[in-house]
């Protein structure tokens, strides 16, 4: 098998084993042509890797382009569980305490998840669950590091 991270147009989706990182590939290629096979593609990388945080964003990510909200913050929720879980943190997110340091890894990946749900619930015209979020990311990533500011400037603009 090719080594799809030398492919000039492969993600890199950090330390994978090479199955899922080939199907995760493959579904990002599938997407620009055919959504349900993308979508089919992440599954089964999901499925066969649970513990992989890059498959639950390759997922939320590609039903919040289209429109699937419902789906995208599912996928999320069970993304963001699993990250609080490597990271060693609760899964509601409303009991985790900010660090001293912005975390990475696991810690890292449930903060942007975090910042993905707020948006998906601006997306949802769930305003208040979404500003709860945004106020979270403030006191645990004060310097924006994961990119909320976007998010709550967005919230600004449609409030």
């Amino acid at each position: 098998m090719t080594d799809l991270l030398s492919k000039p147009d492969a993600i890199n989706f950090g330390d994978l084993p090479e199955a899922i990182n080939a199907l995760l590939q493959q579904g990002v290629a599938a997407y620009r042509h055919d959504h349900a096979r993308a979508d089919q593609l992440f599954r089964q990388a999901l499925a066969a890797a649970p513990t992989e945080l890059p498959t639950y964003f390759c997922l939320y990510k590609i039903h919040t382009y289209q429109g699937n909200l419902d789906e995208a913050q599912a996928v999320a929720e069970s993304g963001l569980k699993e990250a609080a879980s490597q990271a060693g943190w609760s899964a509601d997110w409303r009991e985790w305490q900010p660090q001293t340091v912005l975390p990475d890894g696991a810690g890292r990946f449930a903060l942007y998840t975090l910042k993905a749900l707020a948006f998906i619930h601006l997306r949802q015209d769930n305003r208040q669950q979404a500003e709860q979020i945004l106020a979270a990311l403030k006191e645990l990533d004060p310097t924006g590091a994961v990119g909320w500011p976007v998010v709550a400037a967005l919230a600004e603009g449609i409030g």
